[in-house]
C-alpha cells in the first residue's frame, strides 16, 4: 500500500494528528515506541486548559480557546467512533493564586494579553475571585488561599481514555500501526520519505515528526528543528473519595473515580523522570493546604513524568525547506490542543498550508532568543 503520511510518535499529539487525517481519507502509517519510553502522554493531569496560554504569544492563547471550543464536539464524535468514553467535562476552571503578588501578576499578564489581541480582547472571558467568591466552586477551599482566577473555558478529561480513544478510532478508520518500533533514521528519497528501522523500512508520501523528546535527533535529519528539552512534573495521586462537585484547578483536581490529582511543579531533571520525597513532600503540603479535609487521605501513587519543552515554552509546528513534505509537531499542551490537532491543523497538513497559516510557530522564533 502506498502512504500518504508516516507519522513518527504515537503519544496524543501524534494520534490526534493522524486521527484527523484519516477522517479526511487519507492513508496514514504510524511508528511508535513501546510503553518503557519517555511519554508525556501518559503522565500529566489531563485538563483541557485556556487559562495561564499565550503570555508572550497571543496566537498561542488564541488557539488554545478555539481548541477549547472544539473539545466538546471532538470529544463526542470520538468517543462515538471509539465507544470509549473519555470522562470530559467542560464546566470552567480555577488557577488559584496564593498570595496577593500571585494574584496582582496573573490580573495585569491577563490584561495585557487581551489588550494584544483583539480576538481574545472579545472572546476570552476570565475573572478573579476572592477565596470567599471561589467556594461556590471550589467547597472546602482553605481558609489560607488568597482566590483565583475562573474561566469558563477551562475543563478535564481523562489523558489515558484519549489515547485509547484515538488509537482504536484511527484503527478503525485504517491506520497502520506499528508499536515498539524505534526509528533510527529518517531520509528523503524517490518515494518520498522513509523511516529505518531495527524492524525494516516504512514509506510514505509525505512524513510528519510528533516524536516529542525524540524529535531532538530525528528532526534535523529532515532540515527540522530539534530544540526540545524535558521538564519534569511530579503528580501525587490520593486514594478514592467522595466525589465533591469542585472545579478543576492545574494545582489539583478531583477524577472521576473520586482520586484526587496534586501536581504542578516544573523541574530541570534532566531525562530523569523519578518522583522524589522532597517534591512529594511540598506537593502533599500543597494539596492540604488548598483542601485541608485532604489532611488524613492515603496517597497511593505517585509518578514524574517529562513535558516536552520548546526554548520559549510554545507549541512548535514547522514545514521543512529542505525537505518539501515533512513536518515537525511539537508542544507541552497536546491535550489542551487535540482538537486543534485534529481539525484546523491536520487540515492544513492536508494542503501542505502549515507554514502559511501557523508561520508564527516555526523555529525561526528561536534564533531570536538566542
Amino acid at each position: 500500500m502506498q502512504f500518504d503520511f508516516l507519522i513518527i510518535g504515537g503519544g496524543v499529539v501524534g494520534m490526534a494528528v493522524a486521527y484527523g487525517l484519516l477522517r479526511r481519507g487519507q492513508k496514514v502509517i504510524m511508528l511508535d515506541e513501546g510503553d518503557d519510553v519517555l511519554r508525556a502522554s501518559r503522565g500529566n493531569a489531563g485538563l483541557t486548559w485556556v487559562q495561564g496560554k499565550g503570555i508572550g504569544m497571543p496566537r498561542y492563547a488564541e488557539l488554545s480557546l478555539q481548541s477549547s471550543d472544539a473539545w466538546p464536539f471532538f470529544a463526542s464524535e470520538l468517543s462515538e467512533r471509539s465507544g470509549v468514553p473519555l470522562e470530559y467535562s467542560r464546566q470552567g476552571g480555577i488557577d488559584i493564586c496564593f498570595d496577593v503578588q500571585e494574584a496582582e501578576a496573573r490580573v495585569a499578564n491577563y490584561r495585557k494579553l487581551q489588550a494584544s489581541s483583539p480576538y481574545l480582547a472579545r472572546y476570552f472571558q476570565w475573572e478573579y475571585l476572592d477565596r470567599q467568591a471561589l467556594l461556590t466552586h471550589l467547597p472546602g477551599l482553605g481558609e489560607s488561599i488568597h482566590g483565583g482566577t475562573w474561566s469558563p473555558h477551562d475543563g478535564h478529561c481523562n489523558p489515558l481514555l484519549l489515547l485509547r480513544a484515538l488509537l482504536t478510532a484511527s484503527l478503525k478508520m485504517g491506520l497502520s500501526y506499528h508499536p515498539g518500533c524505534s526509528v533510527q533514521r529518517l531520509e528523503s528519497n524517490i518515494v518520498g520519505f522513509t523511516a529505518n528501522t531495527l524492524g525494516g523500512n516504512f514509506s510514505a508520501e509525505r512524513i510528519i515528526v510528533a516524536a516529542g523528546l525524540g524529535a531532538k535527533h530525528l528532526s534535523p535529519m529532515l532540515g527540522l528543528s530539534g530544540e526540545v528539552f524535558p521538564l519534569r512534573g511530579q503528580i501525587l495521586v490520593t486514594e478514592k473519595m467522595p466525589l465533591i462537585s469542585q472545579l478543576p484547578t492545574p494545582q489539583i483536581r478531583q477524577t472521576g473515580n473520586g482520586s484526587y490529582l496534586i501536581g504542578d511543579t516544573h523541574e530541570h531533571a534532566g531525562l530523569n523522570r523519578d518522583a522524589t520525597t522532597s517534591i512529594m513532600a511540598k506537593l502533599a503540603a500543597r494539596g492540604v493546604r488548598i483542601y485541608p479535609h485532604l489532611k488524613n487521605a492515603n496517597i497511593v501513587r505517585a509518578w514524574g513524568a517529562l513535558r516536552v519543552m520548546t526554548p520559549d515554552g510554545f507549541p512548535l509546528y514547522e514545514s521543512s525547506r529542505a525537505y518539501p513534505g515533512a513536518y515537525n509537531i511539537n508542544c507541552h499542551s497536546g491535550i489542551s490542543l487535540a482538537a486543534f490537532h485534529a481539525e484546523e491543523l491536520a487540515q492544513a497538513l492536508l494542503h501542505d498550508r502549515m507554514s502559511h497559516e501557523f508561520s508564527e510557530f516555526s523555529s525561526a522564533r528561536f534564533s531570536k532568543i538566542n
